[in-house]
Formats: C-alpha cells, sequence, structure tokens
C-alpha cells in the first residue's frame, strides 16, 4: 500500500547506492533513478547530493527518510494485521543467522516449522553476527540470531540459550589426550580461528584477554569465514580451532573431531535479535518461541 517511490528511496537511502538498491529491489538502476527523480520533483527538493562517485542525504533526504521509515512500517504493519484476521500463521519469514547456528543449528527446525506452518514462507539470510544485527536494525530482517551480545542500541537483544565453546581438533593432535585445558596451555600450538566480525572470533579474544593473553600471543596460522571451513581444516590437523560444541557433533561422533573443555569453562548466550519498535507479528512471535524452545534441546543434547 505505501507509495512505490518511498520504498524506492528507502532503499537508496540505507545503501547510500542506486545499483545495489536495485539490486536489493530487483529493478534496473534507471527505473531507480526515475522514481527518485520524481520523488525529488514532487518535494520541489533534492534529497541527494551527487559526487566523486558517491551519494549522501541531504538535509530534505534526512528528514524524508525519518517519515520513509514510519509510513513504511506502518504500511507492513497494517498488511500483517489484516493477514491475522484470517487466524491462519502465514507469509514470508526473513530470519537472520550466524554462521554457526545457520549451518548446524536452524536447519532442522525451519524444517519443522515448515512442516507445523505450510502456509510460512521461510527465508533464512547467513552471514556473521555483525553483519546479521545491522541488516536487522535496518528493517532487512524480521530477526536475527547471533552468537555475541548486539551492539546497536536501536535493537531488542533477548537471551535465547547458552553455548559452550571449546577446544576442538583431531584425535591425533597433541592436545587430544587432555581432558581439560587453560588458556596457556593453547600458547605453542598453531591455531586456526574464525574471521573478525564473527560471534564465536568476538567472543573467544574477549576470553582470551580476560586470561591475560591477546590473539597475538597465539601461534594464529589461519583464518576461516565459515564453521564448515574451520572444522574441515582442524581435521587436517594443522592445528586446533576454539568453537562451539554443537558445531562437531557429527564430526565427534564419526571420530574426526574431539572437543576438549575449557578452564574455566567458556560459555556463551546465543541470542535473537529485533528493532526495538518495530511491530512484531504473530507469526514472527510463534517463530521465537517454537525457536528458542527447540534451540534449547538442541544445545542441551
Amino acid at each position: 500500500m505505501a507509495d512505490r517511490r518511498l520504498q524506492v528511496f528507502h532503499a537508496v537511502a540505507k545503501q547510500l547506492s542506486f545499483t545495489k538498491a536495485a539490486d536489493v529491489l530487483f529493478m534496473t538502476q534507471p527505473a531507480v533513478t526515475f522514481q527518485i527523480k520524481q520523488l525529488e520533483e514532487h518535494f520541489n527538493s533534492r534529497l541527494f547530493d551527487r559526487g566523486h562517485g558517491k551519494i549522501a542525504l541531504t538535509p530534505a533526504g534526512e528528514l524524508v527518510l525519518e517519515y520513509a521509515e514510519r509510513i513504511l512500517g506502518l504500511s507492513a504493519e497494517m498488511d500483517v494485521r489484516l493477514s491475522e484476521m484470517t487466524g491462519e500463521i502465514g507469509g514470508p519469514l526473513l530470519v537472520g543467522a550466524s554462521t554457526t547456528i545457520a549451518e548446524f543449528m536452524l536447519p532442522s527446525i525451519l524444517g519443522e516449522f515448515k512442516s507445523l506452518y505450510p502456509a510460512v514462507q521461510p527465508r533464512l539470510i547467513v552471514a556473521n553476527s555483525e553483519s546479521i544485527e545491522t541488516r536487522v536494525a535496518e528493517h532487512m530482517l524480521d530477526i536475527g540470531l547471533i552468537e555475541s551480545p548486539s551492539h546497536l542500541p536501536s535493537l531488542h537483544t533477548e537471551s535465547c540459550c547458552d553455548d559452550e565453546l571449546q577446544v576442538v581438533c583431531s584425535p591425533k593432535f597433541p592436545l587430544a589426550k587432555h581432558k581439560e585445558l587453560t588458556p596457556k596451555q593453547l600458547l605453542d600450538q598453531p591455531y586456526v580461528s574464525r574471521e573478525p566480525g564473527s560471534g564465536t572470533r568476538e567472543f573467544t579474544d574477549a576470553y582470551l584477554r580476560q586470561a591475560g593473553l591477546g590473539i597475538e600471543a597465539l601461534n594464529l596460522v589461519m583464518e576461516m569465514g565459515s564453521p564448515v571451513a574451520l572444522n574441515g581444516v582442524v581435521e587436517t590437523g594443522l592445528g586446533f580451532a576454539i568453537a562451539s560444541r554443537a558445531s562437531i557433533i557429527k564430526a565427534h561422533r564419526l571420530g574426526d573431531l574431539v572437543a576438549i573443555p575449557l578452564k574455566p569453562r567458556l560459555i556463551r548466550t546465543l541470542s535473537m535479535v529485533y528493532p526495538k519498535e518495530k511491530f512484531r507479528s504473530k507469526l514472527v512471535v510463534t517463530f521465537v518461541n517454537f525457536a528458542v524452545a527447540k534451540l534449547k534441546l538442541f544445545v542441551a543434547g
């Protein structure tokens, strides 16, 4: 129901790029440019400063963005509330999740949820925690599941379950013989880490600093952008990693990897994040309750 020109403007303002906005909206760049030109003519105001290959919002553009977000939000809320009057839970569900949660925990949860509510159209976006919370804050996702506390004041954070990080290595790796390991026992061994921006990396770095060690004190040999890739490298015996116990359940069962608890234990809280001011539909609330219950069972098992 909302004015299409406002939708296009909002995308350009958030992306600060006509090309990226066109990709997000599945439009051509000339079509996006035409819609912005029409809106500027309607308001008789320039909404973007253009120059040197970059664009920025003008003061008028900042004001329009403030109102556009409120108008688009109310329009979406109206659509959802009217559809909920039918009593059926359905429609698109945009879920973002950091890689460990997305690759090892969420697939079965989304599958079960879809079976219970066939009219739901789930879409899972996978990225590191930092990227997911940014997309939720920009209203590109209904909800996000991340592995570290949110840094954005516009987001509400809700704890859903605890997850233990442990030392992970090949059964033939020197550390595999230990029943538990202190941070100092890791110093001389080759270390395979997640990439900066990862919730696992952020939480691990904070734990090591608290133990009096920085990441620079470890023998860092490789950084990986995915827990699956991390496990694959560690299985070769190249080094050890610190990873979620939940991420190696299958590999542990097959005997490809072992997990050794740290001393003191390294336990983090997995969180759900969503915009503080955004209306939460019956679909989102139902999924949140379902996912939290399933995640607790998953990490407990």
